[in-house]
């Protein structure tokens, strides 16, 4: 098992790692809009939403991933009324590639965010 740290994303905020690489799995913490200065992204849910793409790329790069090998995506927002505007963020980090998903409604989230994504991927063969 191998802790994955990357000065392109934020560091984390707490006693967790940006990701753990595990049998050829990588399972990233939950990503919100830091930017890597620890400030929060201002302004609306879409701008966040880029920011905590960003933070995913850069978290899956430093292990060797991207996002066609990511395998479950799991997107918290603290209002569902974003989900069609984000879906075509997602959509466009994605490109044909699907993986499985879930997004859920929360209550809040940690530094007032209005959306957190966490993602798992297969670290792909070399």
């Amino acid at each position: 098992m191998q802790a994955i740290h990357t000065d392109q994303a934020p560091a984390a905020i707490g006693p967790y790692s940006q990701a753990y690489l595990a049998n050829g799995v990588l399972y990233t913490s939950g990503q919100i809009a830091l930017q890597k200065n620890g400030e929060m992204v201002v302004g609306d849910v879409l701008a966040e939403a880029a920011q905590v793409f960003a933070n995913l790329y850069a978290v899956l790069a430093a292990a060797g991933c991207a996002p066609k090998d990511v395998v479950r995506a799991t997107v918290y927002l603290t209002d569902l009324a974003d989900f069609a505007d984000v879906n075509k963020l997602y959509a466009d980090f994605f490109g044909d590639h699907k993986p499985a998903r879930a997004c859920v409604q929360v209550a809040a989230l940690p530094k007032g965010a209005q959306i957190e994504m966490d993602v798992i991927a297969h670290l792909p063969a070399n």
